[in-house]
């Protein structure tokens, strides 16, 4: 079953660009990455892939220290003309088993500069800790996500529904099956894998050794990069028991009704953070941007894959029998999932979004999302309830400089003239969760269209 990948223009742009470097994919385990590249090798008239787990391939970085000999063994073994070059793509998977082949891609771009050369790897943050001297400025990187909605549902084959997702605004036909698409893939989640099994056997119950293999060799891996029994111990605590804390922000100290400190605590998290495996989304207090995420305040987690999430939580089966997913787990599913969404749109770089805080004396705040569009910070609320109920996002626009507000929601695409309690009127884009991933386009119809009246 192949996946087609959004991230896949971004590599077609880099397999035309003229000035080229060395690509870096990164991404947590199992996201896809070494299938995407594999894919992406038959547009190449001749490939070679190494996956420097195995010794055999390793060996070229370990026993040659320039990489004219590398690309010259290389070429000799699988038997391509040195003519070859513009045509080769040069696939290091795992490069994060030897720093000295992460150190030499910038020999590759400064050398042999017409060698299409890109490489993959987990965990890299900490593989790079361990080079001398990183290529900064002489390689590139993309960022491969857990599947979003609208990759899922080409891979399910529903490319009728897909065209009507990518329709700014959503026609009213399409809604309800667009909304039962999208809650099947909130259950299950976005990892390839997972998806794959799903398509196959339509069963949840097939998908649990998956889910169990999955989160195993995560913990596996990062405890690979801890330094003691201790860290090890509290990365373990960390990640059996941080899905329960989905739908708070919270506190390093005693995590987990455990005894261990602030700081322990607080340097697992970051650990499981770089490893792309849990973020850390903070809180900005910015109306205008750039936003800046204060990292004094309490932040809330956020987990690779929320169906990874929902089977560690054991709410499945019950998320099956809901009519709006806004409830499962005291409400945090789905804006969890809304933020994945956003964060999957992210290829060239690593930024997460915030959520927007006001703490003052008996008049705190809290809106789930920014989206920062041109000049305007655009609030984004992610609930089900009428219009009265958006406190925290009234306190929002009432400061704001502009009229724009969303609220993501089981139900159906509508804008709307709204007023604060203050009397500030502003505009109300009313989105159904599917349309995450079109959130760009939405939002730059939403404030450019003609057809507003005056407010």
């Amino acid at each position: 079953m192949a996946f087609k990948r959004t991230i896949e223009i971004n590599l077609n742009r880099w397999k035309m660009g003229a000035t080229r470097k060395p690509l870096i994919i990164r991404g947590a385990r199992q996201v896809g990455k070494t299938t995407l590249i594999r894919d992406f090798a038959k547009t190449y008239t001749h490939t070679i892939v190494l996956n420097l787990e195995k010794p055999a391939d390793r060996r070229y970085f370990d026993e040659f220290n320039d990489v004219q000999t590398i690309v010259e063994a290389l070429f000799l073994a699988h038997n391509i003309p040195s003519s070859g070059l513009t045509s080769t793509l040069l696939f290091i998977d795992e490069i994060q088993e030897s720093p000295k082949a992460i150190q030499m891609l910038r020999y590759f771009y400064e050398e042999i500069p017409k060698l299409h050369v890109i490489s993959a790897g987990s965990l890299l943050e900490f593989a790079m800790q361990k080079v001398h001297s990183f290529p900064v400025g002489r390689v590139e990187f993309l960022y491969l996500h857990p599947l979003n909605f609208q990759e899922y549902l080409e891979a399910i084959g529903k490319d009728a529904l897909l065209d009507q997702l990518h329709q700014v605004p959503v026609k009213a036909f399409a809604h309800q099956t667009l909304m039962d698409a999208f809650h099947r893939y909130a259950i299950i989640g976005g990892m390839p894998e997972v998806v794959k099994t799903d398509v196959e056997n339509q069963s949840l119950s097939d998908l649990r050794v998956i889910y169990e293999s999955i989160w195993g060799t995560y913990k596996n891996d990062v405890e690979k990069y801890t330094s003691n029994e201790t860290e090890r111990k509290i990365i373990k605590h960390l990640m059996d028991t941080a899905p329960l804390y989905l739908d708070e922000r919270i506190k390093y100290q005693g995590f987990g009704n455990s005894n261990y400190r602030s700081r322990e605590v607080g340097e697992a998290f970051r650990t499981l953070d770089e490893a792309k495996i849990v973020r850390l989304i903070y809180p900005t207090t910015d109306l205008l941007p750039p936003l800046k995420a204060d990292l004094k305040k309490a932040p809330r987690l956020q987990f690779l894959d929320t169906g990874l999430v929902n089977y560690s939580l054991g709410i499945q089966a019950e998320m099956l029998a809901m009519d709006d997913l806004n409830s499962a787990y005291k409400g945090a599913v789905i804006p969890h999932l809304v933020t994945q969404e956003l964060i999957s749109l992210q290829s060239i770089s690593a930024h997460t979004p915030n959520f927007w805080v006001r703490e003052k004396a008996q008049s705190s705040a809290e809106v789930d999302l920014l989206y920062v569009y041109n000049k305007f910070v655009i609030p984004i609320e992610i609930k089900s309830g009428s219009t009265g109920s958006l406190k925290s996002l009234h306190q929002f626009i009432e400061a704001a400089d502009h009229p724009y507000a969303i609220r993501m929601y089981g139900g159906a695409f509508k804008v709307e003239q709204a007023v604060t309690p203050n009397k500030k009127p502003y505009y109300l884009m009313n989105l159904p969760y599917y349309a995450s991933t079109a959130l760009p386009q939405y939002i730059e119809w939403f404030v450019t269209q003609d057809s507003k009246t005056e407010l």
